[in-house]
């Protein structure tokens, strides 16, 4: 029985980590509320990255030492950013972490990406092009499979909705015009901007993106619906069709 309460805890990320080398179950409690104290005091941004993921995971594992799984997270992954945004099957693989601090872990990827996106709604977003590649590069920089997305625009080119049309392998999304237009037509759309990322983080377009991109082109004008650009996302760079001459 004692070792089937082992193996459920271990499930739920609870008692993976020991507590804190020569620090009490005091001691660590006092350093989080100094760390509290940072927060709200609107010192967040002099804290190192692996305190304020520490901080992140106690909400979900409030008895481990967090300190120690932040930083075992951080050499794994390579970077704050990176243990957000990492794949929950490839999160649960490392000693103390269950469904819960996944959970906690993809709640602030959801919320940056929020955050990101509401800087875009009900902007022209031509006129707010930086702030667009912001939330794009938070949607899809840190993807591990291709995902093809349409932004559809209105008559004062605001987005009206953004939507994954597609999700393929690491090099290839399939992706159909005719979808992408009928959608257009749903929402009432009068402009389009194509959106896919390169997991190789290469943001240079294939043969295959141009001719897609010149399909699209062709069955949207058909209706009289512009396509103003295809935007190929890398980690930490972008591609744009237009300022490159090729749409």
């Amino acid at each position: 029985m004692a070792r089937k309460h082992a193996g459920l805890s271990e499930q739920m990320g609870l008692l993976e980590v020991p507590a804190a080398q020569g620090i009490s179950a005091v001691g660590a409690e006092g350093h989080r509320e100094r760390m509290r104290a940072r927060i709200l005091a609107g010192q967040g941004e002099t804290m190192a990255d692996y305190e304020l993921l520490e901080m992140m995971l106690f909400i979900a594992l409030p008895r481990v030492d967090t300190k120690t799984l932040a930083k075992t997270l951080i050499a794994r992954f390579g970077s704050y950013s990176a243990v957000i945004a990492a794949p929950p099957e490839e999160l649960v693989q490392v000693k103390g972490i269950g469904e819960s601090a996944v959970a906690t872990l993809k709640v602030v990827q959801l919320a940056a990406q929020r955050l990101a996106r509401a800087e875009v709604v009900e902007r022209p977003v031509l006129n707010n092009w930086d702030r667009l590649m912001d939330y794009l590069h938070a949607v899809l920089a840190r993807e591990r499979v291709e995902q093809f997305r349409v932004l559809f625009l209105d008559t004062r080119n605001r987005l009206l909705a953004d939507e994954a049309q597609a999700r393929g392998t690491v090099n290839h999304t399939p992706v159909y015009p005719r979808e992408v237009v009928k959608r257009a037509l749903e929402l009432k759309a009068t402009a389009l901007i194509l959106v896919h990322n390169h997991p190789s983080g290469d943001p240079t377009p294939s043969r295959d993106d141009l001719e897609m991109t010149q399909e699209v082109k062709r069955a949207a004008s058909a209706l009289s619906i512009v396509l103003h650009d295809h935007v190929i996302v890398g980690n930490g760079t972008w591609l744009s069709f237009r300022r490159e001459g090729l749409l």
